[in-house]
């Protein structure tokens, strides 16, 4: 949840932290806090509220010198948001500094055991006893800060990502990781610690991604040397070379990281799809698919985990797979999932889906599905994420940095491949006829076009969202495949304008949302032509013999719901299969321009954060 930034080398430190953190700020925004050193000080400013709120803290407190430090971003778990509780977080002693994403679920009888030896605490935080854990070993010890935080790591129960430093080793930084990501930036003669890449993109695009259970002492002028933290063993560092550049996490004229990354799906979904989507030749090209083919049709069924909006994706996916491949699918939430005692078997295919690759519910989902014989297979968005080194196999989306907390081109970009797996599964197994195949591939290789004319409808979106963006409530309404898109939209509303909205399948209306309509309450229906259309037409009517207020996305040209509805969004025709990545995009505009009328902070929605590496 939390970000992490670090360095050390030739630069001023504070510059390039004071960066990384802005960049970082969607992993969280609660406090956030920075410590330089200068070789002589330790210089510390923490704050309650944004990065840039201790920007002006530290411009008041504090002399910026140094070469060496670390800063973090805070999403509050242990103790409230305030100052005191924000990191980074001294030792008793004030020799050691420490900055932590993840939770440390023991930290109550080692915070007492340390009590009892004198220590006092300042905090309610975790990662306060953690560092005067790791002082108190390497003072009884008599040991070297990074034996010590081995000792202290192997005895702490829950997720982390460390950086740690010892006032009397001005040349050095400790980091650490399980369950949450850590990346380690190699420049000359410098190195960059960071929760992900965009912090130091700018200087380097080779970068060490520590695997679970790993630490690495990270000194000036020497290589990283990698170990494992239960048996001290060495381990082959890789360096990889980073595929992102600045413009990407940069706004680029938009007014949010929001509405860019909206109009970013037609090229997003495009890259998703380049080189595995080949209609003239009729192939379909993706090789976690292809060399795991056996795995696919030998499946007695597909198990979908995820979490969020990439449950939403998982849900389209399950009328894909069923209409196409012809193979049953069930759709977990990750979270659920890992706690239920699932049924698994090892003719089982899992396929788990996460933007970040780091969702910590469904990296535990993984581990418990690879542990019951299933095949696992990732869809995720950030490459060395934690999820695509864990499943069997997998396949990238493509979609490019997506910074905003509520997912946008995560979304379709998801459900672009997922779709892309099912048609390949359908033909090898021969549910779909060479003549459908073909047509299929031809109509998602034109979506790219035609998300580009349902972004048309911007200006129409935002002179709707005037109009009802004081309303209380919403429902969203969708039938068949767009049912999972009526629980996107809602969600959306929900994640960054903080109006309540539901999601229901249409024909679930009767049996309790209706008694919510009357005329405060707008009710959004996904109407396109194909898919139950004379239903969700009867739906319509029952809302408005009510007084019930509808804003409907309907097939450009349709007539009968125009007539009914107060309001009318078009979308280009497509296949029923692939409506859900044209009839989303109205629903993300509706969303982001009622938040942006009500004031609220689009890219940084309260109480949220981008990656939940956390319980």
């Amino acid at each position: 949840m939390c970000g992490i930034v670090g360095y050390i080398g030739h630069r001023e430190a504070y510059p390039i932290i004071l960066k990384g953190l802005k960049r970082l700020e969607y992993r969280g925004y609660d406090s956030a806090g920075i410590a330089l050193y200068d070789g002589n000080d330790i210089k510390l400013s923490k704050t309650k509220g944004k990065v840039d709120d201790l920007e002006a803290r530290v411009a008041k407190e504090i002399n910026t010198e140094g070469t060496l430090g670390i800063g973090h971003t805070r999403w509050a778990t242990h103790g409230v948001p305030n100052d005191v509780n924000s990191h980074p977080h001294y030792s008793n002693s004030g020799e050691l500094v420490i900055i932590h994403n993840g939770i440390i679920e023991n930290y109550e009888p080692l915070k007492q055991e340390l009590e009892t030896r004198g220590y006092v605490f300042k905090s309610d935080t975790d990662t306060e006893v953690l560092v005067n854990l790791i002082e108190d070993i390497k003072k009884n010890e008599d040991i070297m800060l990074g034996k010590a935080v081995q000792i202290a790591l192997n005895q702490v129960v829950g997720a982390y990502a460390i950086a740690v430093f010892d006032r009397s080793k001005p040349n050095e930084i400790v980091v650490a990781r399980l369950g949450s990501p850590l990346a380690i930036g190699i420049g000359e003669d410098e190195f960059f610690i960071a929760s992900d890449a965009s912090p130091f993109i700018e200087y380097t695009n080779n970068a060490i991604y520590l695997e679970d259970e790993e630490m690495a002492v990270v000194r000036r002028g020497k290589d990283v040397k990698i170990r494992k933290i239960p048996d001290d063993s060495l381990v082959d560092s890789y360096v990889q070379e980073l595929q992102l550049n600045l413009e990407q996490i940069e706004k680029g004229g938009y007014p949010h990281f929001m509405l860019k990354e909206i109009y970013e799906q037609p090229h997003a979904i495009g890259d998703t799809f380049r080189g595995r989507l080949l209609p003239e030749e009729a192939i379909i090209k993706m090789s976690g698919v292809e060399d795991n083919m056996k795995k696919f049709l030998n499946a007695n069924r597909i198990i979908i985990i995820a979490c969020g909006t990439s449950w939403h994706a998982g849900l389209v996916a399950e009328y894909i797979f069923e209409d196409l491949a012809r193979i049953q699918v069930e759709v977990d939430y990750a979270s659920e999932f890992r706690y239920r005692n699932p049924v698994i078997t090892e003719n089982d295919v899992v396929i788990a889906i996460s933007q970040s690759g780091e969702t910590a519910d469904t990296l535990a989902a993984i581990k418990l599905a690879k542990s019951r014989g299933a095949f696992v297979f990732g869809v995720c968005n950030v490459v060395g994420s934690s999820i695509a080194r864990e499943t069997d196999a997998g396949a990238y989306t493509h979609a490019g940095p997506e910074i905003g907390v509520a997912s946008t081109k995560a979304f379709t970009t998801q459900i672009t491949i997922l779709t892309l797996i099912a048609l390949r599964m359908a033909r090898a197994k021969g549910t779909i006829s060479s003549s459908d195949f073909r047509h299929h591939m031809i109509e998602l290789e034109m979506i790219p076009e035609k998300v580009e004319i349902a972004l048309k409808s911007d200006a129409l979106v935002s002179q709707i969202a005037d109009i009802y963006k004081n309303a209380k409530n919403f429902l969203y309404l969708g039938r068949g495949y767009n049912f999972p898109v009526a629980l996107e939209g809602a969600l959306k509303l929900k994640e960054i304008s903080y109006i309540h909205a539901e999601g229901y399948p249409a024909a679930e209306m009767k049996h309790g949302p209706i008694a919510l309509i009357d005329e405060n309450m707008p009710t959004v229906v996904i109407a396109t032509k194909k898919g139950h259309y004379d239903k969700i037409v009867s739906n319509i009517q029952e809302i408005k013999s009510r007084s019930g207020v509808i804003i409907a996305i309907v097939t450009k040209g349709d007539v009968t719901v125009k007539e009914l509805a107060d309001h009318v969004i078009e979308v280009p025709e497509t296949l029923e299969c692939l409506a859900p990545l044209l009839t989303t995009i109205p629903l993300q505009l509706l969303s982001y321009h009622i938040a942006v009328l009500l004031g609220k902070n689009v890219d940084q929605p309260r109480n949220l954060a981008k990656s939940v590496t956390v319980e």
